[in-house]
């Protein structure tokens, strides 16, 4: 029994470091080409290549040192690539805000009712 709730742990950290592949690969694809050369990284076509390797170790090969190897790198990705390039590229990406201020609320701008 134990080992059975063991395996089931596994099984979802394995998951959580697919989807966290998975994520972080579509999100390299998002963003264009020059604002990796803007954010002074590593170009778009070497992140895809590594976070792709991440993704088919995390499906194909069930060796956890090769999984958490690509863990590392897409953990590097989001905490030091995917903010330095939403930061050249105005918070390009998901999440982002278009326009407006700081004073703006969810139905509109505030103006402090005048």
């Amino acid at each position: 029994m134990l080992m059975a709730g063991f395996a089931g742990l596994m099984w979802l950290l394995y998951l959580a470091m697919l989807i966290l592949a998975v994520v972080a690969l579509v999100m390299a694809a998002v963003f264009r080409d020059d604002a990796y050369r803007a954010a002074d990284k590593q170009n778009k076509g070497f992140w895809l290549i590594i976070l792709g390797i991440a993704v088919a170790v995390n499906l194909l090969v069930p060796m956890l040192f090769l999984q958490l190897a690509g863990l590392v790198a897409t953990i590097v990705f989001f905490v030091d690539v995917r903010p330095a390039l939403r930061q050249v590229s105005g918070g390009g990406g998901w999440g982002r805000r278009r326009g407006g201020s700081s004073s703006d609320g969810p139905y509109g701008p505030y103006n402090g009712g005048r």
